[in-house]
């Protein structure tokens, strides 16, 4: 018993006729009376009694047939969703600001060499708001610096980031390679908005050593921060991946924070699959919901690690002895 006997049966029920059941499915009536036996002999029933030669349904034979439509209709609609599938791919990617500058172009363009029938629309904000969307299933996944709060949502870190200090070339800093937390009190900074992962960092950071500072720039784009450093004589805190062509160019002087406290992962997220709210198969393993998804992550990995420059001095930002 397939599908098209199916079909052949609802047409023979529906039109009354094995004549007429045949005209409508471009078959020949050998082929829809052989149909219709099939059926009979499989289930043991008997589908049609004829009277005046019509065909009436039979008690049993509604039965079948209520759920023969419901079979035929799931059968087409998971054709339907397949062929599409088969087609075109449609992924909405999430990103952060500090990622989606840094490093989204050149991933997107990574998913769309590996997979050309790939649809992707990708949404910048911060990370507050990409966590929004995505418990709204507004996003299928993200990559963000920031800390995920959802027990909803699965975080894989696998790219790896730093935060530094940096300032500009006419800023006094320039000329050290030791700053001290202290120095920072009172100075002008540039900060990302709130709802900013790296703000968050940033903020804690201060808090922890009493630091008070002026913020004289607030704005939830990158550059406009690193155009403050540059060209206003700002201090900022961003990401080290940021500034490529700025160190490359000694536009700007970075300072670690000696701790490591700063060191940080870009985190894959997504809503969490199992019934249990996990996102691991029975060995632990990570499970990813979707080929999308775990095509995203491949090509993420191909970014993990942070790169040092070569020649670059190791300046450091040291807490106060």
């Amino acid at each position: 018993m397939t599908i098209r006997h199916l079909k052949i049966f609802i047409a023979v029920a529906e039109t009354g006729s094995m004549s007429a059941a045949a005209n409508r499915l471009y078959l020949t009536q050998p082929t829809v009376s052989q149909a219709v036996r099939d059926l009979e002999t499989h289930y043991q029933v008997q589908l049609f009694e004829r009277l005046h030669k019509k065909l009436f349904i039979t008690e049993q034979g509604q039965q079948l047939l209520d759920m023969a439509r419901m079979a035929v209709g799931n059968f087409d609609s998971l054709e339907l969703s397949m062929q599409r599938f088969q087609e075109r791919l449609s992924f909405r990617i999430g990103a952060s600001l500090t990622v989606g500058t840094c490093l989204m172009s050149s991933v997107i363009s990574d998913m769309e060499n590996s997979c050309p029938k790939m649809d992707i629309y990708s949404f910048v904000s911060n990370t507050e708001e990409i966590e929004q969307k995505l418990l709204r299933r507004e996003l299928d996944a993200a990559v963000v610096e920031g800390t995920i709060e959802s027990p909803r949502l699965t975080a894989v870190p696998i790219v790896e980031d730093s935060l530094v200090l940096v300032c500009g070339k006419n800023h006094e800093f320039y000329q050290k390679d030791v700053v001290y937390a202290s120095e920072l009190e009172g100075r002008k900074f540039a900060i990302r908005e709130k709802g900013s992962g790296t703000r968050k960092l940033f903020e804690q950071y201060l808090s922890a050593h009493n630091i008070h500072i002026q913020t004289s720039w607030e704005a939830n784009c990158p550059r406009t921060i690193l155009n403050a450093v540059i060209h206003n004589n700002a201090l900022a805190v961003i990401s080290q991946r940021l500034l490529k062509h700025e160190i490359l160019h000694h536009s700007v002087k970075i300072f670690h924070y000696e701790t490591g406290e700063w060191d940080r992962s870009f985190k894959l997220v997504y809503l969490k699959k199992n019934s249990d709210g996990s996102s691991r198969s029975d060995s632990g393993e990570i499970r990813y919901p979707s080929p999308c998804i775990k095509n995203l992550r491949d090509v993420l990995e191909k970014y993990r690690t942070l790169p040092r420059p070569d020649g670059f001095p190791a300046c450091v930002l040291k807490n106060d002895i």
